[in-house]
């Protein structure tokens, strides 16, 4: 008899992706001797000691031996709750159980920046970032689910930030492909189905269940008055959404960095003549761009900054300098557009 289907599922998820990430490993040059073997590839498995999460950590401790490739897992300590350094290092016993190694618990310090959500989560993938350079990590697996992308999609859309946002996250995202998502196309009962099949210890955050944190609020009250009105499926349908609209921003945003050097002046200048003739879509991206690399942050910068700078081309009136995030000053002079710190 074969695992349970939710094990099975879980575990192929996990299987393709490790052999995508052994694909790249063996076609990338090494330095090791003609006569030696190139070392086998590591991967960290992201875990917060949750269903998705071990289920991840599980699949992975299966998959990778058979693939030759080495298994790690490290837990963030965000230190917001009582006990949280106890509870990290539960995590990082689990972990050992399974077999992962290294395993280990990074503790953080969470800042105030973009409210407590982001800021925690900055400095979850700062951590893990340090942590993926310190072991020489292929890559570092996460256990987000089908439920996270809907839920990641609706956020996007009430902020309002194009279509960008509603392509949700990516399956393979972050420096050179680092962040790889097995489970986008599976649901998070399956998650949890397996992990109580297989008697895996789970531990439920309680900010997951925190009416003070936006996510919370639509995981607990959104999603279910949206299924309640729409009718079953709509995690599945915006799942869907992020994949399309993913594919459509890619396409802008391949368009926009071709069209961007037939837009600048010799000295490098963007010509708003020449934007102005740009399709919307195709001229936001470029203005984005071009205001990121003066300075301005790309997690602060949203669409009504764009579309106040875009006025500028489209709307010119005389009017003044737009201060962006980061201190980026832009200006219309002599028919272009001047985008610098200070």
């Amino acid at each position: 008899m074969g695992p349970h289907p939710a094990v099975a599922a879980i575990r192929l998820a996990v299987r393709r992706v490790l052999h995508d990430i052994l694909t790249e490993h063996t076609s990338t040059p090494h330095t090791a001797a003609p006569h030696e073997r190139p070392p086998s590839p590591l991967v960290l498995v992201a875990c917060s000691g949750g269903a998705d999460s071990m289920a991840l950590a599980s699949a992975v401790a299966f998959e990778a031996p058979k693939l030759g490739i080495r298994a790690g897992g490290i837990t963030v300590d965000h230190g917001l709750q009582p006990g949280s350094e106890l509870r990290a290092a539960e995590v990082v016993l689990r972990l050992r159980e399974l077999g992962l190694d290294p395993a280990e618990s990074i503790a953080v310090r969470v800042g105030r920046d973009g409210g407590p959500e982001a800021a925690a989560r900055d400095a979850r993938y700062a951590a893990l970032d340090s942590a993926a350079v310190r072991h020489g990590a292929a890559a570092v697996l996460l256990g987000h689910t089908r439920d996270d992308q809907a839920e990641t999609v609706l956020l996007g859309l009430a902020r309002g930030s194009g279509i960008r946002s509603l392509s949700g996250m990516a399956a393979v995202s972050g420096a050179g492909g680092r962040y790889r998502r097995p489970f986008l196309q599976l649901d998070r009962q399956t998650a949890r189905k397996a992990c109580m099949v297989q008697s895996l210890p789970v531990w439920d955050d309680p900010h997951n269940a925190d009416p003070a944190y936006t996510r919370s609020r639509l995981r607990h009250e959104g999603l279910p008055a949206l299924e309640k009105a729409l009718g079953k499926g709509v995690v599945e349908a915006l799942a869907r959404t992020a994949q399309l609209s993913r594919d459509d921003a890619d396409a802008l945003d391949t368009w926009a960095s071709q069209a961007e050097a037939a837009v600048r002046d010799a000295a490098g200048g963007l010509e708003c003549a020449k934007l102005y003739a740009l399709p919307p879509a195709v001229r936001r991206r470029i203005l984005r761009r071009a205001a990121i690399e003066a300075g301005a942050p790309a997690g602060s910068l949203f669409a009504r900054h764009i579309e106040e700078v875009d006025r500028l081309i489209t709307g010119w009136r005389g009017q003044g300098a737009i201060n962006l995030p980061g201190k980026v000053v832009v200006r219309r002079q002599g028919g272009r557009l001047v985008i610098r710190q200070g």
